[in-house]
Order: structure tokens, then sequence, then C-alpha cells
């Protein structure tokens, strides 16, 4: 292993380890640094595909990006994506290899420590620096006889620490000195500074808090960074989502995502919200749903087990309703699954249930077989021709698709050429299922999908605009946080402790 390395620990989960580090990558590649992303174990139903198939943590993709390469699952060894509060998925190297339960830890540590090992070994080999992601807090003292995130991370890459606190939940005081303070000595002497994260007003109010961090810690407050509204970035995981709603300004168009016990690849959604007219609403509750245009199924690592939800919850009568009145119906992935007449899985790949009753609002059938496809894809819509690009994770095949109702012909399975209907609506074109995701991040098929709910409520389509430039924007949030973080940090300093030179 010959890279340098810098890792970024927090105080507690959803401090803004991700951002930071995603920061730092644009800012070491803006430096001219060959740089790379590292996080062992990431749980996370949030998920990216890397070319040639193979899936990880959304974050480490995002963080690939910034550095400006192509994600590889070296970059995520192990992802755990989560089927029930005593049940997870194991992704290892990019492949889904078993289900763990609560007695399956042993198991689970033998398969994945040499894959971890393996994996930074790799990246190390062939970048400059690597810029390492640690999990949950830095202070998990009942985790530390099994971690394989944290400090041992650390002790693997000899990495020097910095950890990040959350000023805006509050405490931040009491989690900085705490995290310290539980610190074995060991672990203490790794760490190199602070950075505090997510500041609002006037920052000489809070200097003699500063000094006090300093003096009662012994280690330097490297910077101070400031609360920053809309990043741009797709979220890691689902915890901007907790709650029984994410709320939504009022709109002229409304859309609703039932916000599943299980719900992976929410950031399908983003596109939406970012247009001018649309309010997307995160609903747990039937009962708190506002009137709504279009009402989303979305992806899910328990399609049976969320689908029995729906059912214990109100969501079907809600749905029947609701496609009653003529609102719009949309599934993605396991929500399209839902949607379809029946659910077969006879292996038991995501329940015990051989073969479940589905929604039967599409005239299809799912199969889930135990080989996983996770293929990234190109194709066009075939009412409009209108390019799409996006990927696919799912286990479960879909028949029953005749190719009048198809919406999509696939082109292209990551590099393969292929031609096959992907997809299915209504006879009336209001109920749509894919197992594309991101398929809204095409701004042409997102605005002509908008433009048809928007002509049918007698509302005007938005004038057309030049087509978003997806890459163009997410460089310029990746150089908008790299911004924020050297106006506020001396990445000098920062990239000495790593033994780098800038």
């Amino acid at each position: 292993m010959s890279a340098a390395s810098l890792m970024v620990m927090g105080t507690a989960s959803d401090v803004g380890k991700s951002v930071v580090v995603t920061a730092l990558c644009r800012a070491f590649a803006r430096a001219g640094v060959r740089v790379a992303p590292f996080k062992s174990q990431n749980m996370s139903n949030n998920a990216a595909v890397c070319p040639g198939g193979g899936e990880i943590g959304r974050a480490q993709a995002v963080q690939a990006e910034a550095c400006g390469i192509e994600p590889s699952p070296d970059m995520n060894p192990v992802l755990l994506k989560t089927q029930s509060d005593m049940r997870c998925q194991v992704v290892i190297r990019g492949r889904a290899r078993f289900q763990m339960g609560v007695n399956d830890y042993e198991r689970y540590r033998t398969e994945a420590w040499p894959e971890i090992v393996s994996s930074y070994s790799n990246l190390a080999r062939n970048f400059d620096l690597i810029v390492i992601e640690g999990a949950g807090g830095a202070a998990e003292i009942n985790l530390r006889d099994r971690d394989i995130v944290n400090w041992k991370i650390a002790e693997l890459a000899d990495a020097p620490v910095l950890i990040v606190a959350d000023i805006d939940k509050g405490g931040v005081f009491a989690s900085i000195v705490g995290t310290i303070e539980l610190l074995a000595p060991e672990e203490r002497r790794r760490v190199k500074g602070v950075l505090i994260n997510k500041f609002r007003g006037d920052l000489k109010l809070f200097e003699s808090g500063l000094r006090f961090l300093e003096e009662r810690t012994g280690i330097p407050v490297l910077g101070v960074l400031p609360w920053q509204q809309h990043l741009g970035l797709p979220q890691e995981d689902a915890a901007m989502l907790a709650g029984i709603a994410r709320p939504a300004a009022d709109k002229p168009l409304t859309i609703g995502v039932i916000h599943i016990p299980c719900i992976s690849n929410y950031t399908d959604f983003e596109a939406l919200e970012d247009e001018p007219d649309v309010a997307v609403h995160y609903l747990s509750d039937p009962g708190m749903a506002p009137r709504l245009d279009v009402l989303i199924i979305p992806g899910t690592k328990g399609t049976v087990a969320d689908l029995k939800w729906l059912r214990r919850t109100g969501w079907e009568d809600f749905l029947v309703q609701h496609r009653r009145g003529g609102g719009w119906i949309v599934g993605i992935c396991g929500g399209y699954q839902m949607l379809g007449r029946r659910i077969v899985d006879a292996v038991g790949v995501e329940s015990d249930a051989p073969e479940t009753v589905g929604l039967g609002l599409l005239e299809i059938e799912t199969t889930f077989q135990s080989e996983k496809i996770t293929d990234r894809i190109r194709a066009t819509h075939l009412a409009t021709n209108l390019p799409i690009a996006g990927y696919e994770i799912h286990s479960g095949r879909i028949t029953g698709i005749p190719e009048s109702r198809a919406l999509f012909r696939l082109t292209h399975r990551d590099t393969i050429a292929v031609d096959e209907f992907e997809g299915i609506r209504s006879d009336d074109g209001r109920v749509l299922g894919t197992s594309i995701h991101g398929l809204f991040d095409s701004p042409g098929f997102r605005r002509n999908f908008l433009d048809e709910i928007r002509t049918a409520k007698g509302l005007t389509p938005l004038e057309s605009a030049a087509p978003d430039d997806a890459d163009a924007n997410r460089r310029a949030a990746f150089d908008r946080i790299a911004d924020a973080l050297e106006q506020c940090v001396d990445m000098s300093r920062i990239a000495a402790f790593a033994g780098i030179s800038l």
C-alpha cells in the first residue's frame, strides 16, 4: 500500500461526513492530487451501479464523481441493505452474497474483512491519496471489538483522523468532548482536528466555544463549515426522510412518494423536487396526504413486506380512490412489482412467502431469482423517442409486458447493445411501472411526463428551456462545497496531516 490516507469520522450519524469527504475529494482533485474515496462498510438502501455492474453506496459513487473518476466496488467493498429491523442483504465487492440476521455476524465478518483489505489495497496501489469515510459515531464503544469501519480501518490505512460534528442539531460541545473522552489513547493520538459543520449565524459569537473545545480536548478546531440549504447532491440514505412526512411547498403540481419502511433509491425523485411548479411530499400516513396529482411507489429492499405494510396502513384503499379520481400512479422497481398481479418468491430471495397477490393495477407478474441484475442502462421512451439513462438493481424478473403497452426500448446494458421492451403503462396511460432507477434525471422525459399532467389539469406547460446538463450541475455542486471548505479550512494543513504537499 503506497497511497497516503486521510479519514473522516463523526460524532454521530448524519453529521455530514459524506459531504465533507466529497468536498475534500473535490478540493484535492482540483489541486491535481490523484484521489479516491473509500468506505469499508456502508449501510444504505440508496445504491449506485458501477461500470460493468456491481453496486455500491450512493455516497461513494458521488464522491468518485467529485474526484473525476468512475466508481468502483473497491470504494465501498461492503454494502448492507436493510430489509427489516433484524435482517439485511450483504453486498460484497458489488455482488449480493447472503442475507444476514442477528446471529450471522461472525460469518459476515469472516467473509467481509479480507475483501475490505483487498479493496483498500487495490485503491492504495493506484492513487496518491485515499479519503476514507467512517460510519456512525467515532466512539461506538459497544462495537469496538467488532469494528471494521472506523478505527480498524484507520489502523489498516495508518490514517490521520478528522472528527466532524453537527452544530445544527444542538449539543455540539458535549458531542465533541464526549467523543474525544471515550476514545482509547491510541485512537485519540490519530485525531488531528475537528470540523464543526452546518453553522448558522455570527461566527464571532462562537469564538469562546472554539477556545473551550481546544483547551478541553487539546485538539485544534480546523474550521467551522456553513450550513448550506441546497447542496445539489444525492442523499446517502433515507435519514433525511425520518418522520411522517417531509414538508413541501404548495405548488400547482403535487406528487406524493410513499415512504415505505424499506424505501430504496429515493434519490430517483430529487430531479422532480427541483422543478419550479412541483411539490414532492414524502408520506407515511395516507390520512396526511394532500390532494395529489401523482402517487409514486418507490423502490424497496422488501417488496412483499412493504406491500403488506401498504395494505395494513390504508394505502391500498388510497391508491384505488386516487386511481378512480383520475390520478397518476407510478411504480419504480419494487413499487412496479407491487402494482402487478402477483409476486412469486419460491427461493426466498426477499420473503418467506412463496407467492403474494399484488395490487393488480398492471397486468404483469414478478418472479424473484437469486442472481441480482445490476446494470447501467440506456433506453428510448417509445411514445416520444426521448432518450433515457438510468440503472437497474433488482432480483425480480417481470413478465407479461405486451409490446403495445411497453414504456421503453432498452438499447444498452452497460456497453452491450440490447433490444428489449421495458416497463408498462395502463390503457389510459395513467398507471406506469418500470424497473429503471433515475429515469426522471433525463430532462426530456421528465418534462414530457410533467407537461402531460399540466395539460390534463388545464395548466400551461412550462416554456421549453435548454435541456438540463446534469453533469455540469453536479460539477458545479462539487465546486460549491469544495469552495466552502477551502474558505473555512487551511487545506495545506489538512494535506500535511496526510503527508501530501499542495
